[in-house]
């Protein structure tokens, strides 16, 4: 990255802009958006080890368009090897239904349609065929407790898994997008925009128009095995080494390694524990905001460094502590000095919009690191809950708040509980709002990875790395920011 002017303070996101540059990219198409940090991820996006945004709805989707989601440090182990299990048995492109049986009421159906952004519910029988589809619409004005078998809607359209069968796993049938072409065209003709997949007549997944075109821009993010990747969070507390050792045994491909202030000893002690087991998977730690510690846990054994501290929308640090860093210059800095040590970094924090992202990248970062921003989805773990004014929306909350740390104490005594809730920092509730426009993860990447690749051509970027080199940045006034915003209405 290059600087119209030299920067003379730290600066943020807002900060800064990107001018554009003499390119020969045609097509946004023509961008590689691939992480170069070891992860294999086909877009650098991770969702955060947050519990009110990672579950194993988010690591799937998450996967399957080409990204990673890193499931929380305070999951039970038992519970990260039965997510990680079922994350590994997903189909790479066919998206997991949400059934129902037709003895189950209206109420079961409409509890369960948020789970999804296509807000619908397949019913199957007791040998697990389709028996029809249910959506919001079906269930207006019918007794909650009516059985679904009294209000099914006929599905018009039900494909067979052979029509993709070799399509994704280098077989002889036809490749993907004629696949997924084949099954947007039925669906258009059939006047829907969701089909249930069987498989032997028993339903295997299910496929939606726009998971059809997605499908033919995003490449899955797949292990060695074919199956879908997942990253899961460790604390430098307890046995480091034994619960590390756990989740490798369990399918986990990325190792986290995840405190709000990394560069001290019970990190590098941390490192040192899961390094020792010979991971055979990209290990992550942070976080920081300083080529020093960056250095450091690089040379400890990091592959990758978490960078941030303090600019979450959840997070009270900075206003509790004083203590962070603006975080454009943070990942600058960082990355600079990650990259001549033989690291990456992740930007985690801060961004709201896809130009925060653009900006991390061309700034160094290898992949950026998403929360709250993702929790106001159907994907996050949390259930819909509707407002005063009837929108949707669901809790956040901060990793270092009471609530995380009720729940990260639970097993600890009533007196040790109550002392550590003296030192609380984060948000403990905060309501994200489900964008209507945008009600899915899915729909958040197509923005995010549009902004991206358009970015990039701008640049005359043909994949991150150029983008780095070839980005050239200048530092305006809150009026320049304000000068950028779309305006809703005439003025």
């Amino acid at each position: 990255m290059r600087f119209l002017t030299e920067p003379t303070t730290d600066l943020t996101y807002s900060d800064i802009f990107l001018v554009p540059s003499r390119s020969d990219i045609t097509s946004r198409l023509d961008v590689d958006l691939a992480a170069d940090d070891g992860t294999g991820s086909a877009i650098p996006l991770v969702a955060a080890n947050m519990t009110a945004v990672t579950g194993k709805r988010m690591a799937e989707t998450m996967a399957r368009r080409g990204g990673l989601a890193v499931l929380p440090q305070d999951v039970p182990l038992d519970v990260i090897r039965d997510v990680t299990a079922w994350i590994k048995t997903r189909h790479p492109v066919l998206e997991t239904p949400v059934t129902l049986s037709p003895a189950d009421t209206v109420i079961d159906a409409l509890h369960l349609m948020g789970k999804r952004p296509h807000g619908a519910v397949t019913v199957v029988d007791e040998a697990g065929a389709v028996a029809g589809v249910i959506r919001a619409a079906d269930c207006e004005g019918q007794d909650r407790f009516a059985s679904l078998a009294s209000v099914v809607r006929h599905q018009p359209l039900v494909l067979d898994a052979a029509l993709f069968e070799g399509a994704f796993d280098g077989g002889s049938g036809s490749g993907p997008e004629t696949a997924l072409r084949r099954a947007f065209d039925a669906m258009d003709a059939a006047g829907t925009d969701y089909a249930p997949v069987q498989q032997g007549g028993v339903l295997s997944g299910v496929l939606t128009r726009q998971g059809a075109l997605r499908s033919t821009l995003y490449r899955p993010s797949l292990d060695d095995s074919g199956r879908l990747k997942v990253a899961a969070a460790v604390g430098i507390n307890g046995d480091v080494a034994g619960r590390a050792a756990e989740l490798l045994a369990a399918g986990v491909n990325v190792l986290v390694l995840d405190t709000a202030h990394g560069h001290q000893q019970k990190m590098f002690d941390a490192l040192a524990a899961v390094k020792g087991l010979n991971p055979g998977v990209p290990v992550v730690a942070g976080n920081v905001v300083t080529a020093d510690a960056t250095r450091e846990l690089i040379e400890a054994g990091a592959d990758i460094v978490k960078v941030g501290v303090g600019p979450g929308a959840m997070c009270t640090t900075r206003m509790m502590t004083a203590v962070g860093r603006p975080q454009f210059s943070a990942v600058l800095e960082c990355s600079a000095a990650a990259r001549a040590a033989g690291g990456r970094v992740w930007a985690d924090g801060g961004v709201r919009y896809p130009r925060d992202v653009a900006l991390a990248l061309a700034a160094g970062a290898s992949q950026v690191m998403i929360g709250s921003w993702f929790a106001g989805t159907h994907e996050s773990p949390g259930d819909l809950q509707l407002d005063a004014g009837g929108r949707q929306f669901k809790e956040s909350f901060g990793m270092a708040s009471a609530r995380a740390v009720q729940n990260r104490n639970q097993r600890e005594g009533a007196f040790e509980k109550d002392r550590k809730a003296l030192f609380e920092e984060g948000i403990s509730t905060s309501r994200m709002y489900v964008d209507p426009a945008r009600p899915g993860v899915e729909d958040l990447l197509d923005m995010i990875t549009a902004g991206l690749r358009s970015s990039m051509s701008y640049a005359g970027a043909a994949d991150l790395a150029a983008f780095r080199e070839r980005a050239v940045a200048g530092i305006q006034s809150a009026a320049g920011y304000e000068e950028g915003r779309p305006v809703p209405q005439s003025w």
